[in-house]
């Protein structure tokens, strides 16, 4: 009997509840609820621990653009605190060495920092209701396919820790979480060759850039230039890439420029690579016939990344940087033009503004768009400085013009001891005979310091032909080839060939 009495007490107390929440409906004023509903919602916070929250969201609500901070909490917690979570998500990039983890949506892990338990949770956000609504378009590593097109939400991260370390937190946690999160990066990071894509309408930041993996073996120790020249051109990048509050209290962006010039073969394109190989930088090879305007070509600029080389090689033969020259030809042949033609003239005269011009590479290698990336290196290669607008030349654009000239006899050394192994400690192959290899090398060394001109990729080739054949075949058909071209009789230069080089 006190069992069913008990049940109508509950079935009477459920039934005054349902009533009353009727009643509140019914008659309680909207405001009034609203007050009641916030009332109890402090007094349950009251008894709940003090606990701050921070919100990490997946895309930034100002632009639409990816949250750094995101990406960078979510490789901090793929590789500090999913290792003993139940559920992980994992993502492998095309071409990486090894899958990403990721903390998948509405799961939790724990980190400790100096003593502070905190809990990180990856939820998943209403579509309007982020700051970002949606970040329609936006890539993100650890989320290919879910933006875009309609497809997958937006998502973020919730920290929460104990509120009292709040400044702890706020002050050295989160930092922490960005340092970690830039050395796994850099460590783990494949270097990339980059080269800009044909431009197409509706090409986003994405998709100015195609790339693939860049694994060139060129060295500071397999360059085949002058050990000074060398040495000084080390020395000048990593004082560079060691001076970034240096550029940042001169009030100078950072970034440096580089001319290198001098006939072909002679190894400009070898030294590029072994620059970003000593900087561990990615190359951009930026081909300036396929850039229709200067928009464009700013547009390629702004997508590139820190510790980048962007590379314009042939720049002489991209495209005419001679304009200013002949800009009073070209004002009178327009004036003509216009008098014949008017429709004519307006067409070409839209063209040309529609088109890249010295004008817009000055402002892509000086202007104020090239301080929106730093860490970055501009080199330009050519065989004819001669042929380039003095302005381009200029200090702060084109900080140092280095000339690669033919083979000179340090070179020659480097050279042997790359592709035959004779170096001042010998010979590597033991069927040389040490003093016929040092008696050619003295031969070669003494018709290249007598003037006599070849390019290190000239050598090279005579070295390959002679793979396998022993430094003593090789020195010897290269001893030959030298004293070829040192009786071969002048080639006259014709005048045809002279308003060429003019």
């Amino acid at each position: 009997m006190e069992m069913v009495l008990d049940w109508r007490s509950v079935g009477s107390l459920l039934a005054t509840i349902m009533v009353f929440r009727t009643a509140m409906r019914d008659f309680l004023p909207p405001e009034a609820e609203i007050f009641l509903r916030r009332l109890l919602t402090r007094l349950a916070a009251a008894f709940r621990p003090h606990v701050g929250t921070i919100l990490i969201d997946e895309a930034d609500g100002a632009s639409g653009g990816a949250n750094d901070l995101y990406d960078a909490s979510q490789l901090y917690l793929g590789a500090r605190c999913l290792a003993t979570a139940p559920t992980v998500r994992l993502h492998k990039p095309r071409q990486a060495p090894r899958p990403v983890a990721s903390l998948p949506d509405a799961h939790t892990t724990h980190d400790v920092f100096r003593g502070v338990l905190v809990k990180w949770t990856a939820r998943p956000v209403e579509r309007g209701a982020s700051a970002g609504g949606g970040g329609g378009g936006v890539f993100n590593p650890y989320n290919p396919y879910g933006r875009g097109g309609g497809g997958g939400e937006p998502r973020r991260l919730e920290l929460q820790f104990p509120r009292q370390h709040r400044e702890l937190i706020h002050g050295h946690y989160i930092q922490h979480v960005i340092d970690e999160a830039t050395k796994m990066r850099l460590r783990s990071r494949e270097r990339r060759l980059y080269t800009n894509r044909a431009a197409a309408p509706g090409d986003d930041h994405h998709r100015l850039w195609t790339s693939h993996a860049f694994s060139h073996p060129s060295t500071f120790d397999t360059l085949a230039v002058d050990p000074a020249l060398r040495d000084d051109i080390r020395a000048d990048l990593l004082r560079f890439a060691a001076r970034r509050e240096h550029y940042a209290r001169v009030g100078r962006a950072w970034k440096r420029g580089y001319l290198l010039h001098g006939p072909p073969g002679t190894g400009k394109t070898s030294l590029v690579a072994a620059i970003a190989n000593l900087l561990e930088f990615d190359v951009y090879d930026l081909e300036l016939t396929t850039v229709p305007t200067n928009s464009h070509l700013r547009r390629l600029l702004v997508s590139t990344t820190p510790k980048s080389v962007i590379v314009v090689e042939d720049i002489d033969c991209s495209l005419d940087l001679s304009d200013r020259k002949n800009k009073a030809r070209d004002d009178e042949n327009a004036a003509q033009l216009s008098i014949i033609s008017p429709a004519a003239a307006a067409a070409m005269a839209a063209m040309g503004r529609e088109s890249i011009s010295l004008s817009g590479v000055l402002n892509f290698v000086d202007g104020l768009w090239s301080s929106c990336v730093g860490e970055r290196l501009m080199v330009f290669t050519t065989n004819h400085p001669e042929r380039l607008d003095p302005a381009l030349l200029r200090p702060g654009r084109m900080d140092r013009k280095i000339e690669l000239g033919y083979c000179s006899p340090p070179a020659l050394r480097v050279l042997a001891k790359n592709y035959l192994g004779v170096g001042d400690e010998g010979c590597e192959d033991a069927a040389d005979d040490p003093d016929t290899v040092s008696g050619l090398m003295a031969d070669a060394e003494g018709l290249l310091a007598a003037g006599v001109l070849i390019t290190p990729a000239d050598i090279a080739e005579v070295f390959m032909g002679c793979d396998g054949a022993g430094a003593t075949a090789a020195l010897r058909k290269l001893a030959d080839e030298l004293r070829r071209r040192r009786d071969a009789p002048a080639v006259p230069v014709t005048a045809e060939a002279a308003m060429t080089t003019e």
